[in-house]
């Protein structure tokens, strides 16, 4: 086995916005979560984080953005729940296009780089 097989290259990918975090990988997964529980709360556990910590990051990416990523209703005899905006799934989209392509980029830069050793 030559080196560059047991080697994988990672980049970790966030875009600012007025020098405030407004996507990672991170915030992207909290999005995820959150459509898929319909819950912040059931998203902050999934993502064994606290709840207060999960809602704070949500408001720094929609403040930064100056979107609505996420629906909220409060509880009551239903109970309360969250989902994407539109405009919040479709950046969750355009964020993995974009790191997709940079995973695909950083890929065939890594095989010419350490194709051979």
């Amino acid at each position: 086995m030559s080196l560059s097989q047991s080697l994988i290259p990672h980049v970790n990918l966030w875009i600012e916005r007025n020098d405030q975090v407004v996507l990672s990988k991170w915030r992207v997964q909290l999005l995820e979560a959150i459509e898929e529980t319909g819950s912040i709360s059931a998203a902050a556990e999934r993502m064994h984080v606290q709840y207060r910590l999960a809602w704070d990051r949500l408001e720094e990416m929609e403040r930064g953005l100056g979107l609505r990523l996420v629906d909220r209703h409060v509880g009551g005899v239903g109970g309360g729940g969250a989902h994407l905006t539109d405009a919040g799934r479709d950046l969750v989209a355009r964020f993995h296009r974009l790191a997709d392509a940079i995973d695909a980029y950083l890929a065939g830069q890594f095989r010419g780089a350490f194709g051979g050793v």
